[in-house]
């Protein structure tokens, strides 16, 4: 692994957060009271976080009924346009990335188990996808019944936190814009249906089994290390910078670029759920805590480099080094020297050989 591989490897990730967050956002309407909206949301922007417990099908059945009544309106989206990474408003990346910790957030209250079935129903959707990017009615029927049962676990008020966070930044001209992509009339069967999923989802709560995270000594030090040898580096970093959204990032084609997503997916599902949940809160704690220029205290910044490592360390190497190929394959050769032009070489060679061992550790 190269210095600038591993550098384009981080910003990667970062592209990866914002952009699903910003496509799940350009396609909400403004708050509503409705909590059912608010879980179709939340769902969207939680599911990147992995078998389920015992219920009753309800959700199933009114995912199927769901799918069948919504299909049409799907397939009349344009999934190759670029739209998705567009601002649709004027909120700042601070207030996106706030905005995004309560999506991280009842991600993190979701039950583990529910959350990796999830996972690999949208892993399914995205192997039977075609080249439009539409996945088939029977997957997407999947895909719902999954989310439903995420959202179904989590407590309703951070469901609507989500949705109404979300809700604040989207500019009110937008729904009506994308409604005027679409045929009109799939468009509101959809809506109509999605309420009445929305009800039975509500209606069928399902209470998420406790999780902790596994112990790991040697990767909390070393988190602490990595933290002592790449904080200035961080802090060199322009975030309130809209790099991240910028397509000339990726040089493959979008079904290249989701492809790549589901290695990551499916290195996710592979993760203990406690070590996942805390990485998420330790993100959670850092954005509540970050200064003006979006950057957090060292402490919550090893405390997410601690929740990270434990999570990865979870996870066959050869699933890690999957997502790493992958998105090699789709960033573009340029990105690394740019990114490095941006911030002190002498900062970010220290947090290179830091990261390399950190890596080390987590390894073992």
């Amino acid at each position: 692994m190269t210095k600038r591989s591993a550098l384009a490897g981080c910003f990667v990730i970062a592209a990866i957060l914002v952009t699903s967050n910003l496509l799940a956002s350009t396609f909400v309407p403004p708050a509503r009271s409705s909590a059912g909206s608010a879980a179709m949301l939340g769902a969207a922007t939680a599911a990147s976080m992995g078998a389920a417990p015992a219920f009753a099908d309800e959700i199933g059945n009114a995912a199927k009924d769901l799918a069948a009544a919504s299909y049409p309106f799907l397939k009349e989206v344009n999934w190759n346009s670029g739209l998705a990474l567009t601002n649709p408003g004027k909120a700042t990346a601070a207030e996106w990335t706030k905005a995004i910790a309560k999506a991280i957030d009842m991600g993190a209250a979701m039950d583990s188990n529910l959350v990796k079935a999830g996972v690999q129903a949208h892993h399914a959707a995205i192997a039977s996808m075609k080249p439009d990017l539409v996945t088939s009615q029977s997957d997407y029927e999947k895909v719902l019944a999954a989310i439903g049962r995420m959202v179904a676990s989590v407590p309703e008020e951070k469901t609507l936190a989500v949705y109404n966070s979300f809700g604040a930044l989207v500019d009110p001209a937008v729904p009506k814009y994308l409604m005027g992509q679409v045929n009109a009339k799939d468009a509101e069967a959809a809506y109509t249906a999605f309420l009445q999923f929305q009800n039975v989802v509500k209606k069928n709560p399902i209470s998420a089994a406790a999780v902790s995270s596994p112990a790991n000594a040697a990767v909390d030090a070393a988190a602490g290390q990595l933290a002592d040898s790449s904080y200035a580096f961080l802090k060199d970093i322009d975030w309130s910078s809209t790099l991240a959204i910028q397509p000339t990032g990726f040089t493959g084609a979008p079904a290249d670029v989701m492809k790549a997503v589901d290695k990551a997916l499916l290195m996710g599902a592979d993760m203990n759920g406690g070590a996942l949940k805390e990485a998420a809160l330790a993100h959670v704690a850092a954005i509540n805590n970050m200064d003006a220029k979006g950057v957090a205290t060292k402490s919550d910044y090893q405390a997410i480099l601690a929740g990270l490592g434990k999570a990865i360390a979870t996870v066959p190497s050869s699933k890690v080094m999957d997502v790493y190929n992958s998105f090699g394959k789709v960033v573009n050769a340029q990105v690394p020297n740019y990114l490095m032009s941006s911030v002190s070489a002498s900062d970010a060679a220290d947090a290179y050989r830091g990261l390399m061992e950190f890596k080390d550790v987590v390894k073992r």
